[in-house]
């Protein structure tokens, strides 16, 4: 995919290769399909991953305060949700008869919620993250291998006073980091040197024009984008927020730049981004970032809060709120780039994470849906039409179709997005060009220990 024809262009979310690791999924035969059981019944339905996300949100409607959490079984394709019906079955009838598999559980979402503001106040250190699980219905704290000495028995001792099965922690060997540097690749100067991030998805702005998405670490670092390393800026930042958040809206320079609203999966082929929608945890997810390419996993937490450590203050923490945690392993330059489902679904922009893609970690992600909201744009290039972008010779993806090179990896050595199937790992061109020479050493497993290894909660920009 070329960046070079700006006004024809298809600035979609390109993606840099197909990865070996799951990515053939992305092209399977959509079989998972929706399966509605008669009115009433109450054997729980099977859905697609869009579909449990659609009955979670009624049901929290419905549930009110019995409502404590829902997650997406992928083995059996049902929704699980989380009530506390007390001697109150009528809430139980009523989430098996909306389709779920109901399953009562101790702590409200009251009481997790309160216990999440009890971390912030006495556990804000940089460092640390925690999420809600919903297959634990506990509260997960993680903290990374910075968090040492008096800082970590602060999350230890805060942790045990929340209570008996309210949280659990966890000791990750990574650091928790953003991941500025390289979907599409979008590249800006800045007083420090250069800077890549990842294009998330494209849309359009309030007022009309067309725009993308990105983190708002990338837009906090840099006002104008180009789709080139070293060429001339097509896009300026309108808004960007970092931290409390991590998104911007990027407004390319253009206003006759057409756009479409789909993932290259490379090849030719294509996968149409259809719509935004929440994250439901145990979701099989992809992600697409410059650096490493392809990628899935699973969601595995919501609601996360994540401390980096600040960039402007040594003793600073910069704190993002209601992020999407997953298992996607991500790396340096992977910022800003799209999490989606194999539905079409736009789920997330990367933030930041711990680990890499040969050891693993975790990765956060900025919810599409709360970054549309805050800016007000919308998915796509609207009343033009999604995908229909001039100059767009790009097949849409056959859904029965395998992937096009099954041995290939990531093959995004090529920083304008374009691959090569005979690749192997294809990082060796897309390092970091912010220069600041990330730490790709975290294992994000449980070390169970204090122990230092070096590593530390950075920010890249």
């Amino acid at each position: 995919m070329s960046h070079k024809r700006i006004p024809k262009r298809k600035a979609a979310i390109a993606i840099g290769g197909v990865a070996a690791l799951g990515a053939a999924a992305i092209l399977l035969p959509n079989a998972n399909a929706s399966q509605d059981n008669s009115a009433g019944a109450a054997t729980p339905k099977t859905l697609k991953a869009t579909g449990a996300s659609d009955l979670s949100s009624q049901l929290a409607g419905l549930l009110g305060d019995a409502f404590a959490g829902s997650y997406y079984d992928s083995a059996t394709q049902q929704l699980v949700v989380n009530v506390i019906s007390g001697d109150n079955d009528n809430v139980v009838v009523q989430a098996e008869k909306a389709g779920a598999k109901v399953r009562k559980v101790q702590n409200s979402t009251a009481e997790l919620t309160a216990a999440a503001k009890v971390l912030k106040t006495k556990a804000t250190v940089p460092g640390t993250a925690w999420s809600v699980d919903p297959k634990t219905n506990k509260i997960q704290v993680l903290a990374d291998s910075s968090v040492t000495g008096a800082k970590w028995d602060t999350v230890l001792s805060t942790v045990k006073g929340l209570g008996t099965n309210m949280a659990t922690v966890k000791k990750t060997a990574g650091s928790f980091k953003t991941l500025v540097s390289g979907g599409d690749a979008i590249f800006a100067q800045t007083d420090q040197g250069g800077v890549r991030c990842s294009l998330g998805f494209n849309v359009t702005a309030s007022d009309g024009t067309p725009a993308f998405l990105t983190a708002g670490h990338c837009g906090v670092a840099a006002k104008q984008w180009s789709d080139s390393q070293d060429g001339q800026p097509i896009a300026t930042v309108d808004q960007a927020t970092f931290p409390g958040n991590d998104f911007s809206l990027v407004k390319y320079d253009d206003p006759a730049t057409q756009t479409t609203s789909d993932v290259n999966v490379g090849n030719g082929q294509t996968v149409q981004i259809t719509q935004a929608e929440d994250a439901t945890v145990g979701t099989q997810v992809f992600r697409m970032g410059s650096t490493t390419g392809l990628h899935d996993g699973s969601v595995t937490g919501l609601d996360a809060t994540v401390n980096f450590q600040s960039e402007t203050d040594p003793n600073g923490v910069d704190t993002v709120n209601g992020l999407i945690q997953t298992d996607v392993c991500a790396e340096a330059g992977d910022s800003g780039g799209s999490l989606f489902t194999q539905d079409g679904g736009a789920v997330g922009l990367t933030s930041g994470g711990s680990g890499d893609c040969t050891s693993g970690g975790e990765t956060f992600f900025q919810p599409v849906t709360a970054a549309l909201t805050a800016t007000g744009a919308t998915l796509g290039d609207g009343a033009a039409g999604a995908g229909a972008g001039a100059g767009d010779d790009t097949a849409t993806a056959d859904p029965s179709a395998t992937a096009a090179d099954p041995s290939a990896t990531d093959g995004t050595g090529d920083q304008s997005g374009a691959v090569d199937p005979s690749a192997t790992d294809g990082t060796g061109t897309g390092e970091d060009q912010s220069g600041t020479g990330q730490d790709q050493s975290g294992t994000g497993q449980d070390t169970g220990t204090g122990a230092d290894d070096g590593s530390s909660l950075t920010s890249n920009h």
